[in-house]
């Protein structure tokens, strides 16, 4: 174990090649996010990050802010999340007493010195660690599982639409699937949706999808939902991987690079405007 910083309601490790984040236990925990309690720690590798910062904050108290951002593709959580979660809701940041932003600063610069070669770019792969299956969540309209052959919804008599239930019971293939779509339960409408290679031209409202679950007040909360999703999305792409190879291989040529950035948009795991961008810098590089 290398250098240790301590922060409001997390631990950070700093080891030589990663970075151990141990969400605390301790006096402060009952403002703990529920999320937090429910990842536990996480192991985050240098090369599945793409930046890190300080900022101190002022107000009635004083802190220092580190945060560090993860690379697209690289981490499950984050990218169902897709940019949903709340600050004080972000694993990746850490929230310290002011007369310790000397060494978080300190930690920062060494981190920063040993991000990947490309920081920037997608990862190829995902690289912390998703929950395994067997998973369960609770959804206002059915019980979802995940085990090793894919996603089971069971509808609930009294939550799922007529449609739903009279279209029974599903079951979807992980390799039938292409990804899945979160939205916070945080937020009138939160659902979480499994995306296939089978998806209508025209989507259903979620309410009629049968590859659609609903959240609720009490059904399908952030600390239980979105792991599930990371997990379905983790799933899925050990099944059907993007791209193979270490992070050092070479950049494949432009067709099966272009092909590549497609696959990582259709996944879910860039945004338009990050496709966007991307697919304009390997035109203009050709």
């Amino acid at each position: 174990m290398g250098d240790v910083l301590a922060g409001n309601h997390a631990v950070w490790e700093f080891d030589s090649d990663s970075v151990l984040i141990r969400f605390e236990r301790g006096m402060s925990a009952l403002r703990m996010p529920r999320l937090w309690h429910a990842l536990g720690q996480r192991r985050i590798p240098h090369e599945a990050l793409s930046e890190v910062s300080v900022t101190v904050t002022a107000g009635k108290r004083d802190t220092v802010v580190l945060r560090a951002v993860p690379r697209p593709g690289a981490d499950p959580l984050m990218d169902a999340a897709a940019g949903q979660l709340k600050d004080l809701c972000d694993p990746y940041r850490l929230v310290l007493p002011a007369d310790r932003a000397p060494l978080a600063t300190a930690l920062a610069d060494g981190l920063r010195a040993r991000l990947g070669p490309d920081p920037a770019e997608p990862a190829p792969r995902f690289l912390v660690e998703a929950p395994k299956p067997p998973l369960h969540l609770k959804a206002y309209d059915a019980r979802a599982t995940l085990d090793e052959s894919g996603v089971g919804l069971r509808w609930s008599r009294t939550g799922a639409s007529s449609t739903k239930w009279k279209s029974g019971d599903r079951h979807y293939p992980l390799a039938a699937l292409t990804g899945v779509e979160w939205r916070t339960p945080e937020n009138p409408g939160g659902y979480l949706r499994l995306r296939s290679r089978e998806d209508d031209a025209e989507e259903r409202a979620p309410e009629h999808d049968p590859a659609t679950v609903l959240f609720s007040l009490g059904y399908g909360a952030v600390h239980e939902s979105l792991p599930f999703a990371a997990a379905v999305l983790a799933a899925v792409r050990s099944r059907t991987p993007v791209a193979a190879g270490p992070l050092s291989a070479p950049s494949p040529p432009e067709p099966d690079r272009m092909r590549h950035l497609g696959e990582l948009h259709g996944a879910g795991l860039l945004t338009d405007a990050e496709y966007a961008a991307l697919r304009d810098r390997y035109a203009a590089e050709a």
